[in-house]
């Protein structure tokens, strides 16, 4: 472990557990092809999408791979919220390729998509409306997740989330073989991505940090990871959003999303993602600005039950003791002036909710396995009065 000029790290090498390793620094996608041969195999699927494709990144990526003789395939069909089509296509393909390590280039959505394509890949008689049901499965293959963006902490579990258009809801993936054996983070493939998206995906690792504190599943481990996550993502997020090419800045964001990722991984997350998995699946709104639609809202209803958790929360940003003590919403204030930074809260109707179709999302986040993690559980009617309150105003 070396310091960095900028405060934080700039290479990191280390195992969290015995499954995952962690490679972190700027350049160390030059190391992918060794690590790639530390999962037993010498060829390569990889999962992307053609956002990176026309970005060049995808390209910078197999030149390493070429140069190292290293045969790959490229599927990049992967779509901002994949589908259950996505990763069928995905993992009809890997089949016809071949024993391969699966390489999870890409945000989220990319990483999410990989997962399924690897544990269908061992599952061929399943399909990936199943997912959800594979938990005891045979394993799938082994996957290398090399993230571009910072922010959903994908690749720190074996857990996914793809949606089943045809059922309008979202299918959870999860099986310990596709948490992936490495997760290689060089920040410097996070560069070129633009401010709207660094905002969408930078609050979702700040909402990782806030809801690990105040989940009921948060631990000393899920909070020591979070509470860090919260600190290091408030402090950079800001400051990446405004210059995209502050590679110190994009270095911290993305080691407090993965610790974030990691928090969310043994504490589970709440009822800001319950809401905003709804909303994503009734409107196809992005994750992170489903999210920020209705953040300060709910910490706002469960403030009562989460106090020490605002409080660890607030004080991990840094904030002057307020002089009420109400440290609840203090950390609402910031945290809704870092969105305002950000320009990324939207009202509902903006997103394509029609308010008749409020009902059916504040159902959709009362049966949304997350919203069981919430330190207040709300009934339908409480989730329907919070988008009420933001429907019309950010």
């Amino acid at each position: 472990m070396t310091p960095s000029p900028h405060g934080g790290l700039s290479t990191l090498s280390l195992s969290i557990d015995p499954i995952c390793r962690v490679e972190f620094g700027p350049g160390r996608i030059v190391r992918l092809p060794e690590l790639i041969a530390t999962t037993g195999h010498n060829r390569a699927f990889v999962v992307t999408d053609r956002g990176l494709r026309a970005a060049g990144v995808v390209e910078r990526v197999l030149k390493i791979l070429d140069s190292a003789d290293v045969e790959y395939t490229v599927h990049d069909e992967v779509a901002p919220n994949p589908s259950t089509g996505n990763v069928d296509a995905g993992a009809a393909r890997a089949r016809a390729f071949g024993p391969a390590a699966v390489i999870a280039l890409g945000g989220g959505s990319v990483l999410d998509a990989a997962k399924g394509i690897s544990l269908l890949v061992g599952n061929p008689d399943a399909v990936a409306a199943d997912a959800d049901h594979l938990w005891e499965a045979a394993p799938g293959l082994p996957l290398v997740a090399v993230p571009t963006t910072s922010g959903t902490g994908a690749e720190t579990n074996g857990f996914g989330v793809i949606e089943d258009a045809a059922a309008c809801r979202k299918v959870y993936i999860g099986h310990p073989s596709v948490k992936p054996h490495i997760a290689l983070l060089d920040p410097e493939l996070t560069l070129g991505l633009p401010a709207a998206a660094t905002a969408a995906t930078g609050i979702d690792a700040l909402v990782h940090g806030i809801e690990s504190l105040a989940s009921r599943g948060a631990n000393p481990f899920s909070v020591a990871y979070a509470a860090q996550a919260v600190s290091m993502v408030s402090r950079a997020l800001p400051v990446a959003f405004r210059d995209g090419s502050d590679l110190g800045a994009r270095a911290e964001l993305m080691m407090g999303a993965h610790l974030a990722g990691q928090a969310l991984t043994l504490s589970g997350l709440g009822l800001v993602h319950g809401i905003g998995h709804a909303i994503t699946a009734h409107t196809g709104t992005p994750h992170g600005v489903a999210l920020a639609a209705v953040l300060e809202e709910v910490m706002e209803f469960s403030a009562p039950a989460a106090q020490d958790a605002y409080e660890r929360a607030a004080r991990a940003m840094r904030l002057d003791p307020p002089a009420d003590g109400d440290w609840a919403a203090a950390a609402v204030t910031a945290v809704r002036e870092i969105s305002g930074q950000l320009d990324i809260k939207r009202p509902l109707r903006d997103l394509g909710a029609d308010r008749g179709l409020l009902p059916a999302i504040a159902a959709g986040a009362v049966a949304d396995a997350v919203t069981k993690n919430a330190p207040r559980l709300p009934d339908e009617s409480e989730v329907l009065e919070i988008l009420e309150r933001t429907y019309e105003r950010p």
